[in-house]
């Protein structure tokens, strides 16, 4: 990914940051709450004026699982918020958003194709 302008750069410096300290704290919330295992954070992706921050999960059974634990995650949002503002020095904490990543069920999904293909 080829960032030009300054704003995109810091950006994608702030997810980067984001990613790292918010899966330390899935990490001790996992430690401490076993509902929340298998739960693995895959990227970060901040709104164009890093007000909203999505944060793309993944399961390693799938999406069903994803949904069953997106309830106890959800309880935790607060605290994580909280947590995240005493860590990064921003002026503003951005909301979170849970969404399941399928990215790796589409890499999958290929990787067996091109599986087949080679085959043949």
């Amino acid at each position: 990914m080829v960032y030009h302008q300054p704003s995109a750069i810091k950006r994608a410096q702030k997810e980067s940051l984001i990613q790292q300290e918010f899966s330390k704290l899935l990490l001790q919330l996992m430690l401490d709450d076993s509902r929340l295992q298998g739960l693995f954070v895959s990227r970060i992706k901040l709104s164009a004026d890093k007000s909203v921050c999505t944060i793309f999960l993944y399961a390693s059974t799938g999406e069903d699982e994803f949904h069953e634990k997106l309830g106890t995650l959800l309880l935790y949002k607060p605290s994580l918020r909280k947590a995240m503002a005493q860590i990064i020095p921003s002026r503003y904490v951005p909301e979170l958003v849970f969404k399941f990543d399928d990215l790796f069920e589409k890499q999958k999904h290929m990787d067996e194709l091109l599986d087949k293909i080679k085959e043949t």
